[in-house]
C-alpha cells in the first residue's frame, strides 16, 4: 500500500526567505541610487504624498481640535476679564464725569448767587439746603443755618432767579423755609408792566402760583412778570416772583383768576440767600436834612415831642 504525503512546505524555506530579503534590499538600494542620481521617483513620491496627506490631516485633527478648544476657552476667559475691567473703568469714568458736571453746576449756581449778592447792595447770608419736606401738602426746606448763625423767623429766602420763600422756624443750627408755592403761603406782588397789586398764593404745586380775585377790567396779560410789592414787611420790593402763564374767569364771572410760574428754581436750587430784615420795608425812606443828624438819629428825634 502506497503512502500519501500531504506536506506542501517547500524545501529550504529559510534559505528562500533570505534570498528574497537580499533581493529586496538590492532592489531598494538600486532604486535609492537611481532616485538620488536622476530623481526618477519624484513623481511617484508626489503622487503618494497627495494620497497620504489626508490621512496625516485626519490623524492630526484630534490634537488640533483639542488645542483650538483650549485656546478658545483661554481667549474667552481673557475677553471676559477684559470686558469686566473695561466695564469697571467705564463706570468710574461716568461717575467722575457726573461728579464734575455736578460740581460745575454747583459752581455756576454759587457764581450766580454771588453776582446777586453783589448787585443787591443789602445784607445777605448764604445757606445750603440739607433736606426737603416730601409732604405733598407742605412745601418746606431745611437749611444748614439757624439761630446761632443769626437767622430769624420771617427772613426772606431767594435764589439767583427770584423769591423762594421765607423762614418759618429756627433751631440752633438749622431753619425751616416755607416755599411760596406752599398752600399756606401768600405773597403781595405787583404786575411789573402796569403796577397792579395783587396776592400770589401757593397752589400746592411747585410750578404754579395762584392769583385769585383779579378785577376783570384789570390790564393783565399772559407773560406779565410779577415782582414783590414790598408790602407786608418780609420781602423787599422789586424781587422777581414769577410770570403769568394763564388767565381765566372765576365761577362767578366777576373776577379773573390767573396762574403764574415761579421765577425761582424751587425744585433745583441747592444754595439760597437769606435777606436781612429791613428797617423800614414799607414806603420810601424819610427825607433827611442836608446838615441834620444821620437818618437813624433823625428817626429817633421824630418820636420825641416837639417844643413850641
Amino acid at each position: 500500500m502506497a503512502l500519501t504525503h500531504t506536506d506542501t512546505a517547500p524545501l529550504f524555506a529559510a534559505g528562500a526567505s533570505t534570498l528574497r530579503l537580499i533581493a529586496y534590499l538590492a532592489l531598494a538600494i538600486v532604486l535609492m541610487v537611481a532616485d538620488h542620481r536622476g530623481g526618477y521617483l519624484e513623481s511617484v513620491r508626489w503622487a503618494m504624498s497627495i494620497a497620504i496627506e489626508p490621512m496625516y490631516r485626519v490623524a492630526a485633527m484630534p490634537s488640533q481640535l483639542a488645542r483650538k478648544a483650549g485656546l478658545a476657552v483661554a481667549d474667552r476667559e481673557l475677553l471676559t476679564e477684559q470686558n469686566a475691567e473695561l466695564s469697571r473703568q467705564l463706570m468710574l469714568a461716568e461717575a467722575r464725569l457726573k461728579r464734575l458736571t455736578a460740581v460745575r453746576e454747583q459752581n455756576q449756581r454759587l457764581q450766580e448767587l454771588l453776582d446777586v449778592q453783589r448787585s443787591l447792595g443789602i445784607g445777605v447770608q448764604l445757606a445750603k439746603i440739607i433736606d426737603v419736606d416730601t409732604d405733598p401738602f407742605r412745601h418746606r426746606l431745611l437749611l444748614n443755618v439757624g439761630a446761632n448763625q443769626g437767622v430769624s423767623v420771617g427772613q426772606a429766602v431767594i435764589d439767583a432767579q427770584g423769591i423762594m420763600g421765607q423762614v418759618v422756624e429756627t433751631l440752633p443750627n438749622t431753619s425751616t423755609v416755607m416755599l411760596i408755592t406752599d398752600p399756606a403761603h401768600a405773597l403781595p406782588v405787583t404786575v411789573e408792566r402796569t403796577g397792579l397789586r395783587t396776592i400770589a398764593r401757593g397752589s400746592g404745586a411747585l410750578d404754579t402760583l395762584e392769583l385769585p380775585n383779579i378785577p376783570v377790567s384789570a390790564d393783565v396779560k399772559v407773560g406779565d412778570r410779577l415782582i414783590t410789592s414790598g408790602l407786608g414787611g418780609h420781602f423787599p420790593a422789586g424781587f422777581p416772583v414769577g410770570a403769568i402763564r394763564s388767565i381765566n374767569n372765576d365761577v362767578t364771572g366777576m373776577f379773573a383768576a390767573a396762574a403764574a410760574t415761579p421765577s425761582a428754581a424751587l425744585d433745583r436750587s441747592g444754595e439760597v440767600l437769606l435777606l436781612h430784615e429791613l428797617v423800614d420795608p414799607v414806603g420810601p425812606p424819610d427825607a433827611v436834612p442836608a446838615q441834620g443828624p444821620p437818618a437813624a438819629l433823625a428817626g429817633d428825634a421824630d418820636t420825641q415831642p416837639r417844643k413850641p
